[in-house]
């Protein structure tokens, strides 16, 4: 689905992102790792277009992501940045019915159509009985899934997460992740996102990309990548794996 060709990123001359050659794998989760300025989040807003890269190219179906017109882009790729904007008097049904903007435009009425995808879209991620809630009255998880069903009412055939499970508790985390998981498998939805938990992103990932200093370092199946060597290449420290008693994928803690 995506691809970068030698896609950098700098500001004010000092190099954010490194050229980096990368393609994503339609239908399927890859999500990026890496420590704080890493180059996650920069990388990922070249995917969305809120960052145009330095040089090189970000290619959407083989076609570059500047070709693409707002909408004809909006079609295709959906986004939630790590800090959506407040929704403050803003109902759940209101904030997924946001996610039919791309196909209606400014004015564009809704119609029986509209409302059956935006009720199928709360229904998708549990939300049907809070559909009438105020989103900030709602958990964090709720909140979250909330955001995640906008994006569903956009039946874009990508989704861009940066962080989504940063706010969240370890249960919430799990929940939001197996969520996602779901539709990805469902819909066959392709999605991309960043995450700092190397279990959670291992256990709901089917390819990982680790970054070092605006730099991919490694790539890979959670399998290949979940070992001592590229771990402590990652994260600079030393960790230690065992193998999950049911699963046998391995799990890493600090010794």
């Amino acid at each position: 689905m995506f691809r970068l060709v030698d896609a950098s990123f700098a500001i004010d001359d000092k190099q954010i992102l490194s050229a980096t050659n990368l393609t994503f794998a339609e239908g399927k989760i890859t999500t990026l790792l890496g420590h704080n300025g890493c180059g996650k989040s920069t990388l990922i807003k070249l995917l969305s277009r809120q960052n145009h890269p330095t040089s090189g190219g970000v290619l959407y179906k083989e076609q570059p992501v500047e070709a693409l017109s707002n909408i004809e882009f909006a079609h295709q790729v959906a986004y939630l940045p790590q800090h959506p904007p407040l929704t403050d008097g803003v109902t759940v049904r209101e904030l997924v019915c946001f996610g039919r903007y791309p196909w209606k435009g400014a004015f564009g009425r809704y119609n029986d159509q509209d409302y059956a995808i935006v009720d199928d879209a709360i229904a998708k991620v549990g939300l049907s009985k809070f559909a009438d809630r105020f989103v900030a009255t709602l958990s964090g998880g709720e909140r979250q899934r909330a955001w995640v069903a906008m994006l569903l009412a956009q039946q874009s055939q990508t989704i861009l997460l940066d962080e989504p499970t940063s706010a969240l508790d370890v249960a919430h985390q799990h929940e939001l992740l197996a969520l996602i998981r779901e539709l990805n498998q469902s819909l066959n939805l392709t999605v991309i996102m960043v995450l700092h938990d190397v279990n959670m992103a291992a256990k709901f990932s089917d390819h990982l990309v680790a970054l070092h200093s605006g730099r991919v370092i490694a790539s890979g199946s959670p399998q290949q990548l979940m070992n001592r060597d590229t771990l402590q290449k990652i994260y600079g420290m030393e960790l230690a794996l065992f193998p999950h008693p049911q699963t046998g994928q391995p799990i890493s803690y600090i010794p």
